[in-house]
C-alpha cells in the first residue's frame, strides 16, 4: 500500500461516514501567538472553543482533513529514525453534538478501530491504548477505559498516564484542550527491552509506536489570575464536547510499509536515492546527513510555497536555519552546485497532486533556495576554517570546553552561522556553547545599531527599528 493510497483511504473512509473533507490550511496560522501550523486542529480552533459555528464556517460539524504541519521543538533530533520538521497529520473532528449528528469518546474509538483494522488491515491484538490517569484537578478517564474494553482492547493492553503524555493542548498559551487516548502499534517482542512491564512509552525500547491520538476536547485552559509576570491557570468545561484526533502520517506509512523509519518509505526513498546518485555515497553509511538534507529540503519547499522567505526573524529565520543546515550537510557529502534542484522536483512530484501549489511555484522555490545557497556557500567554507581554528586554540588552552558568547556572535555576524548550526558543530567536537552570552552580544549589537540609526536619521527611526 503506497502513501498516496493510505492518505486517500483515510479521507474516503471519513467521507463515507458523512464527514466534510476540509483542505489543508497554510503553514502560516491565523493565530499570531504561534509561528507555524503544528496540528490539524488549528484551523478549527474557534469552532472547537465554541466561538464559531462549525455549520456556518465549514457546512458540517463532523470534519476530516490531511493537514500540512511544521514543528521545530524536536529539530535537533532530525536525523534519527522518527523525527521530522515538516509532516502531514490525518485527523477527524466532531465539533459539538446536535441530535444524531456528532460523536464523542465512543464514536471516536469505534471509527479509529474500524479504520485501522477494517480498512488498513491492522490486527486488533497488535493495538494498545493509553488513557488519562487524572491530574491537576481533572479526574481519571474511567469512561475511556470502559469504551476500549467494550471494543475489544483488554485491560492489560490499556495503560494510564498523566498530563505530559495523555492530556493534549492547548496549542498556544490558552485554548481548547482535554484528556486523550492514544493508540499504539506493537511491533513485537523482538523490538522490546524484555522487561515484564514493557508497554507504551517504555523508556528502554522502541517496541510500541504511537499512531493515533484521540483527544476528547472538553476543557478550555484560561488565565485565572496574574500577579506581575506570574500567571495562574484554570481548566473550565467547554460549552460543548469535541473530538479532535491526529495521526502522524509518516509514522503510519512506515508501519504499513513495514519499515523501521519513515525515511525508508516511498515518501523519502526517491530523495534518498537521488542523494546517493549525486554524492556517490551510500545511505547506510551516511544516514544522518541523508536524512537531514531530505527532511530540511522537503520542509523548506513547503514553507516557501506558503509564502515564507529566508530572513533573520521568526518564520524566515527557521527557514534560513533549515536551509543552511541542509547546505552544511550537502558539503559533508560533497554535493556539487545545484544539488537541490532535482530534490525539489522529486518533492513536487511526490506531493503535487495533493498540494498543487508546489508544482505551480516550483520555479520560485528553486530560485529562493538557489539564492540562499549561493549566499551561504560563499561564507561557509571560510567560516568552517575559522571554526576549526577556534576549537584548536581552545583545545590547547581551555577547560571546560566552551565557546563564548562573543565568539558565537562573530561566527553569526561574519559568516552567517545560525546559533543552532554552531551548537551542532560544537557538540560534534565535544564542546558546549554559551547561549546567554550570545544573546547578550546580540542585544548589545542591536542597541549600537539602533543608536547609530537614531543619530543618523533622527529619533523617529527608533519606532521603525523596533
Amino acid at each position: 500500500m503506497t502513501s498516496s493510497e493510505i492518505r486517500k483511504k483515510f479521507l474516503d473512509f471519513f467521507k463515507e461516514k458523512d464527514h466534510k473533507i476540509i483542505p489543508s490550511s497554510s503553514l502560516i496560522p491565523a493565530d499570531s501567538t504561534v509561528l507555524f501550523t503544528t496540528a490539524g486542529m488549528q484551523q478549527f480552533n474557534a469552532a472547537l472553543a465554541g466561538e464559531e459555528d462549525p455549520i456556518e464556517k465549514f457546512d458540517s460539524r463532523v470534519l476530516a482533513s490531511c493537514q500540512k504541519c511544521f514543528r521545530t521543538n524536536d529539530i535537533k533530533e532530525v536525523g534519527d529514525d522518527s523525527h521530522h520538521t515538516f509532516f502531514e497529520m490525518l485527523g477527524n473532528w466532531s465539533i459539538g453534538q446536535e441530535g444524531s449528528v456528532g460523536y464523542f469518546k465512543e464514536g471516536a474509538v469505534k471509527y479509529a478501530l474500524e479504520f485501522f483494522c477494517g480498512v488498513l488491515g491492522l490486527k486488533k491484538n497488535q493495538l494498545w491504548a493509553s488513557v488519562f490517569k487524572g491530574e491537576a484537578g481533572i479526574p481519571k478517564d474511567e469512561e475511556a477505559i470502559w469504551i476500549w474494553q467494550k471494543n475489544g482492547i483488554p485491560k492489560e493492553r490499556i495503560r494510564e498516564f498523566g498530563m505530559e503524555d495523555n492530556f493534549w493542548g492547548p496549542v498556544g498559551e490558552t485554548g481548547p484542550c482535554g484528556p486523550c487516548s492514544e493508540i499504539y502499534f506493537d511491533r513485537g517482542k523482538k523490538f522490546g527491552c524484555g522487561k515484564r512491564d514493557c508497554g507504551p512509552n517504555c523508556p528502554n525500547c522502541q517496541r510500541f509506536i504511537e499512531l493515533w491520538n484521540l483527544v476528547f476536547m472538553e476543557y478550555e485552559k484560561k488565565v485565572k489570575s496574574q500577579k506581575s509576570k506570574v500567571k495562574s491557570y484554570e481548566y473550565v468545561k467547554l460549552p460543548q464536547k469535541n473530538v479532535d484526533t491526529g495521526i502522524g502520517f509518516e509514522r503510519l506509512v512506515a508501519v504499513l510499509e513495514n519499515k523501521n523509519s519513515a525515511y525508508e518509505t516511498d515518501l523519502f526513498l526517491p530523495l534518498i536515492q537521488e542523494i546517493e546518485n549525486l554524492s556517490g555515497k551510500s545511505y547506510e553509511e551516511e544516514k544522518k546527513s541523508f536524512r537531514i538534507i531530505s527532511d530540511h529540503v522537503r520542509g523548506a519547499v513547503f514553507l516557501i510555497a506558503d509564502g515564507i522567505l529566508p530572513s533573520n526573524l521568526d518564520r524566515g529565520y527557521v527557514l534560513r536555519r533549515v536551509l543552511r543546515s541542509s547546505i552544511r550537510y550537502a558539503k559533508v557529502l560533497d554535493l556539487k552546485n545545484y544539488w537541490y534542484v532535482n530534490l525539489i522536483k522529486k518533492i513536487t512530484k511526490i506531493y503535487g497532486k495533493v498540494y498543487p501549489e508546489l508544482k505551480r511555484k516550483e520555479t520560485d522555490i528553486i530560485t529562493v533556495i538557489q539564492n540562499e545557497e549561493e549566499k551561504f556557500r560563499k561564507t561557509l567554507e571560510k567560516g568552517l576554517v575559522q571554526f576549526d581554528k577556534l576549537l584548536e586554540s581552545k583545545s590547547k588552552n581551555q577547560r571546560p570546553r566552551i565557546i563564548e558568547g562573543k565568539e558565537l556572535f562573530d561566527l553569526y555576524q561574519s559568516y552567517g552561522f545560525p546559533l543552532e548550526l554552531t551548537e551542532e558543530l560544537a557538540r560534534e567536537k565535544g564542546f558546549q556553547i554559551d547561549k546567554e552570552g550570545f544573546q547578550e552580544e546580540f542585544r548589545r549589537h542591536q542597541e549600537i545599531s539602533r543608536a547609530g540609526a537614531e543619530k543618523k536619521f533622527g529619533r523617529r527611526t527608533k519606532t521603525i527599528l523596533k
